[in-house]
């Protein structure tokens, strides 16, 4: 006895449960939902253009689609072999290298959309911050690394260089993200902060990646460095 076609709401229902099913056993692709709903606020926030709205939803779309397709691909093969077999990891391999494509080619449409209204929307504020820059970052450095010590003593968890609550060097790397935020001038400001929240963000995974810290005591330490950065710049 044949089985009867789904209906076209069984077919949404159906479709829904796989893209929540890669939200719940992918971490890669959680992260690519966390990024797309950031950029769609900031897109909110700075009033981007119809056209240029239109190319953020189609780079999102590319690389959710890439990513699902990626998750697809290794699931077939997984099932589909019990052993070893090259062809099958180089079939996985291309696809996780186009989730790397659509990724970049994210990030380099993201960048072109939002490098010059980012700039726009805080050259006023960070602009009356210039007269002592360097002599601001060091302060707020020091500050960071006093707290984060202070805060490794009241917890009694970890050593000053590894491990405990929070990472002094997601800390100090994010300390340096705003810093480097500040002080640059207004024509790379938006690329070199972009840079550095990479490299710090990258420094934070490595010592989740490592088993030296938690994703909460990396997450606590790069917010008070940043928090602490900022806060001493508005204050100086």
């Amino acid at each position: 006895m044949m089985r009867a076609r789904p209906s076209i709401i069984e077919s949404f229902n159906f479709a829904i449960e796989g893209v929540i099913h890669v939200l719940r056993t992918q971490r890669n692709m959680r992260i690519h939902f966390a990024i797309a709903v950031a950029v769609l606020i900031t897109a909110a926030a700075v009033g981007v253009s119809k056209i240029e709205l239109i190319v953020l939803l189609l780079a999102i779309s590319f690389v959710l689609i890439a990513e699902m397709i990626n998750t697809a691909i290794e699931g077939t093969i997984d099932a589909a072999t019990t052993s070893f077999d090259p062809m099958a990891k180089l079939a996985k391999d291309i696809a996780a290298g186009a989730v790397l494509i659509a990724s970049v080619n994210a990030v380099a449409v993201g960048y072109l959309v939002f490098a010059g209204k980012a700039a726009d929307k805080t050259a006023r504020v960070l602009d009356k911050l210039r007269s002592a820059p360097a002599e601001i970052t060091v302060i707020a450095l020091v500050l960071t690394v006093i707290l984060v010590i202070a805060t490794k003593a009241w917890t009694g968890r970890g050593t000053p260089l590894r491990g405990g609550l929070p990472s002094g060097h997601a800390a100090i790397a994010f300390a340096g993200w705003m810093a480097a935020t500040y002080i640059v001038n207004d024509s790379h400001r938006f690329l070199i902060s972009g840079l550095t929240f990479i490299m710090a963000f990258l420094v934070a995974q490595t010592r989740v990646e490592a088993g030296v810290h938690s994703a909460l005591e990396v997450a606590y330490g790069g917010a008070i460095g940043a928090l602490v950065t900022l806060s001493v710049f508005q204050l100086l």
